[in-house]
């Protein structure tokens, strides 16, 4: 059984920055594909960014909307995958998920594994 556990979500304001964590319990975390979603009020579920594992681990992948201001990155030997937000707008408000990709894919029908989500918010 694999279990995923977001922290650091929180209150900023505009251009402020946060850290997202994702600890991952079970299996072996080095050869899991690891993404990062959001999902807003009334908004269906986004990617946000990814990153893989295994012999090419640590190729990662950005939503346009972040690309500049999000940087995935992952730490095998803590089991733990990171997304440091950077410039934080209100509409970055949501919750994030991290969760494992189950095939090739950007939906979050290409995941299997999710975490209960961490709440950011961003006021202006």
């Amino acid at each position: 059984q694999v279990e995923l556990v977001e922290s650091g979500g929180g209150l900023v304001q505009a251009g402020g920055s946060l850290r997202l964590s994702c600890v991952v319990s079970g299996g072996n975390f080095r050869n899991y594909f690891m993404g990062w979603f959001r999902q807003a009020p009334g908004r269906e579920r986004e990617f946000v960014s990814a990153i893989s594992g295994g012999e090419s681990g640590g190729r990662t992948w950005y939503a346009d909307a972040v690309r500049g201001r999000f940087t995935v990155s992952r730490d095998n030997a803590k089991n733990t995958m990171y997304l440091q937000m950077s410039s934080l707008q209100p509409e970055d408000t949501a919750v994030y998920y991290c969760a494992r990709r189950a095939r090739i894919g950007w939906s979050p029908q290409d995941f299997d594994y999710w975490g209960q989500g961490t709440q950011v918010t961003v006021s202006s």
